[in-house]
């Protein structure tokens, strides 16, 4: 691989105009993926935020589900956020009974745990692998990691957040190996240092 690695961003839903340029700035050549065959050709995936149980159906209309999975089973690196964070997780709680896993991360996640849009909100956190300032993040009916298996890190937490009744550290950020996931959208913000980690991670993986 050059030192460019080819991302694709899954085209269905979300902000992908927004994680393309972040790709593009974190020094990727970004590519929006919506068949097989796009798909393979890419080193890496990013699974924007959207309505994960919609985007569970359009990976099974246009036949990329097992492919994703496959690639991801085989050490593809993949970075999702919000929805994303939710499609790459072993099991969703709160989700339909028909909504599809991709299983990259051995975590069980919440779907909408911090409430609808109206309770969206901001919040800067400390992020592992991120120096400097905190990582301001936008969260916009998020979901989080009720439980982390033991392979997976903890990168960020979030606690006394408005309209959560108690204060308790919510994890909002993990990586498993060369899958990583944000329960928040960095593609909203002007930092881009969340993409750059990835970026990087695509690089070692090659």
């Amino acid at each position: 691989m050059s030192s460019e690695p080819v991302i694709g961003v899954l085209a269905m839903q979300g902000a992908v105009r927004e994680h393309v340029a972040m790709l593009a700035e974190a020094g990727a050549r970004a590519v929006p993926v919506r068949r097989a065959g796009e798909l393979s050709e890419v080193d890496g995936l990013v699974l924007p935020g959207g309505e994960s149980t919609t985007m569970s159906r359009l990976l099974e209309s246009f036949e990329l589900l097992e492919p994703l999975r496959a690639r991801i089973a085989g050490g593809m690196p993949a970075f999702g956020s919000c929805a994303g964070m939710i499609l790459l997780a072993r099991q969703t709680l709160d989700g339909r009974p028909d909504q599809q896993q991709l299983g990259g991360l051995d975590v069980v996640v919440r779907r909408n745990a911090f409430g609808r849009q109206v309770d969206s909100f901001e919040a800067d956190l400390d992020f592992a692998g991120i120096e400097a300032e905190p990582v301001h993040a936008v969260f916009i009916r998020a979901p989080w990691v009720e439980k982390a298996g033991d392979g997976v890190e903890v990168l960020a937490s979030v606690s006394g957040v408005p309209g959560v009744d108690d204060d308790t550290a919510r994890i909002v950020a993990v990586r498993q190996g060369a899958v990583l996931a944000t329960a928040f959208h960095p593609e909203l913000t002007p930092d881009v240092r969340v993409h750059r980690l990835f970026v990087d991670l695509v690089r070692k993986a090659a």
